[in-house]
């Protein structure tokens, strides 16, 4: 034990240094490319009808229920494509010539765990990145590896590695790992 302190104090012995391949960028979502799913909010307004006018939860089906339009699909479609089935959706009821718009209320939320300071489940926002993520967490505890983060997006059951020398941005739903450092 004492011999593997000494060489990774002389800077001899593995390196956890993160390969290319494994830092690719990503594009962070906007507000006119964020693909809904599952615990997502979004305002629904339809002119002149305020009975129908409100905020929506999409459900663990990937659905939202709405007045006179029943059960739509959300889930994997941004908000311009959601607006769309729901127009398409009163239109066929009683609303005639129904105009729609859909925005986001409330991202779903993003988790963070590991060395942090107070892990959890935190608001997420247009813009967030792993840094902000630790931040918003309390900072890093002091063994944490602050060079680099375990990373699972939503949807995906595998981590990624990323280094945290550029922003690394988060999606809603991620889940973030924050190591520990060795020495």
């Amino acid at each position: 034990m004492f011999a593997l302190i000494a060489l990774a104090a002389a800077g001899i012995g593995p390196h956890f240094a993160v390969s290319a391949q494994e830092q690719r960028p990503v594009q962070a979502p906007t507000a006119s490319t964020y693909i809904l799913g599952p615990n997502d909010r979004v305002r629904v307004k339809v002119y002149g009808e305020p009975d129908i006018t409100g905020e929506y939860e999409v459900d663990s089906t990937g659905q939202i229920s709405i007045p006179l339009a029943g059960h739509v699909r959300a889930e994997g479609l941004t908000t311009r494509q959601l607006e769309g089935a729901v127009t398409s959706a009163l239109a066929k009821g009683i609303v005639r010539d129904p105009r729609v718009n859909v925005e986001v209320a409330l991202y779903r939320p993003y988790y963070i765990l590991g060395e942090v300071k107070k892990g959890g489940e935190f608001p997420y926002r247009i813009g967030l990145t792993v840094l902000d993520a630790v931040a918003s967490a309390g900072g890093f505890t002091y063994r944490a590896n602050e060079n680099k983060v375990y990373l699972r997006r939503a949807g995906t059951s595998a981590e990624e590695v990323y280094s945290l020398d550029l922003p690394v941005p988060i999606f809603p739903g991620d889940n973030i790992r924050i190591p520990e450092r060795y020495f």
